[in-house]
């Protein structure tokens, strides 16, 4: 199994120095666990951040040496099209910059493959070919999945906290280094979003308590262990989380 584990460009977002981000380090720590040919990927004008993350768990890695203002997305495509991993494991976003979080969806319609968001685990799957995938929901819900390879997943911040930093790790890590020419910009689709102004709208305030109150649900004060067990599990069922009657 070929994983490649996308690296940002982020700074630390006081000193403003590269830095590899907490999700980053979680998603590289991750792909080290699921054994076979792990690799680090990222586009950018120096290699910083790919020397950190060497250090928690990635043995090699690329980099494509592009200028600051150019846009990675085509260059990540062209090297991914090349390599054909088998698992893509990103970041929800970059830190410190001009992140808005669509690299990993723009490498997955351009590469035709699926994308699972929020993800806290992943591990070989029971058939050939196959990843069984944790998914993080709201409410603290989560949901087994079981894909066909290839696939491209984003890292949740509930996944398994990253290895500790090695600093030999890092020094036995290889980078091997290509410099990428600026590719043509991708094409712009049409779109009939307009731009307007900002009109800064009133803010909706809650007040403690009194979605309780309207409901007609009260707080409980000592209660006995068989009615919190209750209570417990009626508002588990009530707000989706589990369904605990079927």
């Amino acid at each position: 199994m070929k994983t490649v584990v996308l690296v940002s460009g982020a700074r630390h977002p006081v000193s403003r120095r590269p830095a590899l981000t907490r999700l980053e380090a979680q998603a590289a720590s991750l792909a080290a666990k699921l054994g076979g040919t792990v690799r680090g990927l990222h586009a950018g004008p120096s290699d910083d951040q790919l020397r950190e993350a060497l250090g928690h768990g990635l043995g090699e890695a690329d980099w494509l040496e592009i200028e600051d203002s150019v846009d990675p997305v085509p260059a990540l495509i062209d090297h991914l099209k090349a390599a054909a991993p088998d698992i893509v494991i990103a970041g929800r976003r970059g830190e410190g910059t001009g992140d808005t979080g669509l690299v990993p969806y723009a490498l997955a319609e351009a590469l035709g493959r699926p994308i699972i968001a929020d993800v806290v685990g992943v591990s070989p799957g029971a058939e050939s070919g196959t990843v069984s995938i944790e998914q993080a929901l709201k409410k603290g819900a989560r949901r087994r999945l079981v894909v066909r390879l290839p696939v491209v997943v984003t890292i949740h911040p509930l996944a398994p906290p990253p290895s500790p930093f090695a600093f030999a790790a890092a020094r036995r890590g290889t980078i091997r280094h290509e410099r990428v020419a600026a590719a043509d910009p991708l094409p712009a689709e049409a779109s009939s979003f307009t731009e307007r102004p900002y009109r800064a709208r009133p803010k909706m305030m809650r007040q403690a308590g009194a979605g309780q109150a309207a409901e007609g649900k009260a707080v409980l004060v000592g209660p006995t262990p068989e009615e919190a067990a209750e209570r417990i599990l009626a508002f588990l069922e009530d707000n989706g989380i589990r369904r605990y009657g079927t």
